[in-house]
């Protein structure tokens, strides 16, 4: 136990408190009357701040081991110990539930895909689902269950091995923060504090069971976090195979964690700001010339750019040709993308596809929203409610996925007879045309009444009977950059169609509508003619009047797919909002811990709930970190003379204040949010606060315990860690059950045996 008390420094860090302490002691005195006058003075009361000092710099402190470092076998052993205690917590019960739970509809569907090659769209990049469907196939999985929905059995489906792929980095977690915690501060103590927080967490716990993007994404942020900081320690020996090793490494988990998530970008802040303040340190370093500043700055600059900017941005892009290289075939997420985009997977209907370059009078077309994640002018037989519209006429939408709703026949305005001629008539830049809906034989239609959600914008229906209507169904075609009279191209041309009567422009958005309409996205007629979701182009094209090309002409890049990739994941990314009845929650809500996230309901229900005493202790741990730093500064205001702790202050403010900055960069963002939040998104700030409060506790019993006398100290400290130690086990021990499975009646009712775990009523344990 002696080696868990101690060591908050290296050894260098004791001379430093020694040569203080030299400071000030008095000089030694030659003759012998001066050599009894000290020694009277010697039995004088020893003012507290040295005699704090001396306890410091004592070498049986619990605070500082000048003989302790990575290499003894204490720290091996504290490490493998909870190594193995996050194995054997994270796989029990891995299996269980045997069915869908939460999320798992989701990335298990994708890995699905995956395996199948069929082309799918996700908000997020590929690098999580990759994993997950690389350790499916590890388990024999082929990609052939549904996933179609949670609480979906599994029967026979060979579901484990995508879990346990997650779970890997779920465990890992723990060694992450023993290790970044003991490089931060080099206290054994503090280390094991902070790993038994992580290993106790039953939210972290939960999160890593199941096949999602969240133990990935935890994983790679804390390696940044730990590489980050492992450099740091090597910067006084520049350009070692060390100091290269953990750069590089550095640069490839932050390319791994975007890989994830955009939310990577956090760490990549954080990683950033460490990289401007070494670099600004060597500008100021006074030691060295100022031409020789200059040439190591330059060279320690473009060696982080290459390891830090160029190599991750290398490894991102190259993830995404392995997504494009893997999903070769048509699926469902076609629609999202362009008429090009589509051109390149096989099986779609563009695909080797031979169409007329030229749109023509009496062709059956598909119209595609230009935007990014733009739809296809869509309509179907149901007609605007009435508290919505002031006349109910046949709704109008943009709908992503493909059927025979999306096609228009094309018609020349005031022409009744328009397939009389044999003869084809190409569609010019100035025509006043009609675009008759195929299924329902009503015809693309306008007039002033305010849009179903945008009030601002006209009502875009369908009216008419077999194809007759009235002079509000015509639509005058602007082509982008054209000159009058120029015919319009298939997927090339960008469109507008101006209302002839209104004056507004086909339009369409983000916006959803309720489930009156589907939830498919809302089409408006625009008064204002420079919007760009104004444009759209012509991506299917039938006309047997008309010559075809090959589609071949018009596939994209790479680079152009990569562009165009990342439009429709912001796109729709910033525009996710929760479905009806979803479950969602508030940044304000995850500190608390206010409520959680029904995992599996049930027989057997799972709840995502983290652990209140580690949530509630971090924050009060946060708030006296904060204290403590604002008394530093007004100490260091009013000249306050605590050189012999000064070592041990310095690196305990350091080492908090770079947490904090890490925990407020994963998670402040999320006010300034408009998608859909939940309550697993705090999770990666989570990991910062923890190890900030594991060091706050460490620090505070070994300050205590050197103010206390010699005797009792060891027993002190002793007792002290061993009481955190018992209340983190304890508070895992009560809550476990949220995360390994609960059954009977629910917390509710007080004869559940759950019942004494429900502290807040938001609590739907």
């Amino acid at each position: 136990m002696a080696d868990i008390e101690d060591s908050l420094t290296q050894a260098g860090e004791t001379d430093s408190i020694a040569s203080a302490l030299k400071e000030l002691s008095p000089s030694p005195k030659k003759d012998e009357n001066k050599g009894r006058e000290q020694k009277e003075d010697s039995i004088e009361p020893i003012p507290p701040r040295l005699r704090l000092a001396r306890r410091l710099s004592s070498s049986s402190s619990p605070i500082y081991s000048p003989s302790f470092n990575q290499k003894d076998w204490p720290f091996f052993t504290c490490l493998a110990l909870v190594t193995v205690l996050s194995f054997a917590t994270r796989l029990y019960t891995l299996n269980e539930p045997q069915h869908v739970a939460w999320d798992e509809t989701h990335f298990g569907k994708h890995a699905s895909w995956y395996i199948q090659g069929k082309f799918f769209f996700d908000v997020h990049p590929p690098l999580g689902k990759l994993i997950i469907a690389t350790a499916g196939v590890l388990s024999g999985y082929n990609g052939s269950f549904e996933f179609k929905e949670p609480g979906q059995k599994y029967e026979d489906t060979p579901y484990y091995g995508m879990r346990l792929g997650c779970v890997l980095f779920g465990i890992f977690l723990v060694p992450l923060a023993f290790l970044t915690v003991w490089e931060l501060v080099h206290s054994l103590s503090a280390s094991v504090i902070a790993a038994t927080m992580i290993l106790c967490e039953t939210g972290t716990l939960t999160l890593s069971q199941y096949i999602l993007l969240d133990p990935p994404l935890m994983f790679f942020v804390m390696a940044s976090t730990y590489c980050a900081v492992k450099f740091q320690s090597y910067k006084e020996e520049p350009y070692t195979l060390e100091w290269w090793y953990f750069l590089v490494l550095t640069g490839i988990f932050l390319a791994c964690t975007f890989s994830v998530k955009w939310v990577g970008l956090f760490v990549i802040l954080l990683v950033g700001l460490m990289t401007i303040k070494d670099l600004w340190d060597i500008l100021g370093d006074l030691r060295i010339s100022m031409v020789f500043t200059h040439v190591d700055f330059m060279k320690q600059f473009m060696c982080r750019a290459l390891c830090l900017i160029l190599l991750p941005f290398l490894i991102y892009i190259s993830i995404f040709e392995l997504h494009f290289i893997a999903l070769r075939y048509s699926g469902n997420g076609d629609g999202f993308f362009s008429s090009e985009f589509q051109a390149t997977l096989v099986g779609n209907e563009l695909y080797d596809q031979k169409v007329p370059e030229f749109l023509g009078y009496d062709a059956v077309i598909t119209l595609k929203n230009h935007r990014g994640g733009g739809g296809l002018l869509h309509s179907h037989s149901h007609l605007y409610p009435e508290e919505m519209a002031e006349i109910r006429q046949q709704q109008v939408t943009a709908y992503s996925h493909k059927d025979d709703n999306n096609k228009w026949l094309v018609k020349r305005a005031n022409d009744t007879n328009f397939n009389a001629s044999d003869e084809y008539q190409l569609v010019k830049n100035g025509d006043w045309i009609v675009l008759e809906h195929v299924s329902t034989k009503r015809n693309l239609h306008s007039h002033n009444i305010d849009g179903p959600i945008t009030k601002s914008h006209k009502q875009v229906s369908c009216y008419g009977q077999d194809g007759v209507g009235d002079a509000n169904d015509f639509w005058e075609v602007d082509i982008v950059g054209a000159k009058q009279g120029d015919p319009v191209r298939t997927v090339a041309s960008r469109l507008r169609f101006r209302h002839v009567a209104v004056g507004c422009y086909l339009h369409s958005h983000s916006k959803q509508l309720p489930k009156w309409g589907w939830e498919q996205l809302e089409v408006t007629c625009n008064p204002y003619k420079d919007d760009s979701n104004n444009l759209w182009n012509v991506e299917g094209n039938v006309n047997p009047k008309l010559p075809n090309i090959s589609f071949e002409f018009y596939k994209p890049g790479f680079f152009s797919k990569l562009i165009e990739s990342h439009q429709v994941m912001a796109e729709s990314n910033n525009n996710m909002k929760p479905k009806e009845g979803e479950q969602t929650s508030q940044p304000w809500h995850w500190p608390l811990t206010w409520q959680g996230q029904l995992f599996s309901g049930g027989d057997y229900r799972v709840y995502l709930l983290g652990n209140p005493i580690i949530f509630w202790g971090c924050d009060v741990l946060l708030i006296l970190f904060v204290l403590f730093v604002l008394m530093k500064l007004v100490a260091d205001q009013r000249s306050v003379n605590y050189l012999s702790i000064s070592v041990f202050v310095n690196r305990f403010v350091s080492s908090g204040c770079f947490l904090i900055l890490g925990w407020a960069l994963h998670y402040l963002p999320f006010y300034l949010m408009g998608r859909v939040l939940y309550f697993h998104h705090y999770f990666p700030a989570l990991m910062f606060i923890v190890m900030l409060g594991a060091i706050v506790i460490d620090s505070f019993i070994k300050l205590i315990t050197c103010l206390i006398s010699s005797r009792v100290k060891s027993f002190f400290f002793f007792s002290a860690f061993t009481l955190v130690m018992s209340v983190l086990i304890g508070s895992f021990a009560t809550f476990m059950p949220l995360s390994y499975g609960m059954s009977g009646s629910k917390s509710d009712n007080p004869e559940s045996r759950m019942y004494g775990l429900k502290w807040l009523p938001h609590w739907d344990i």
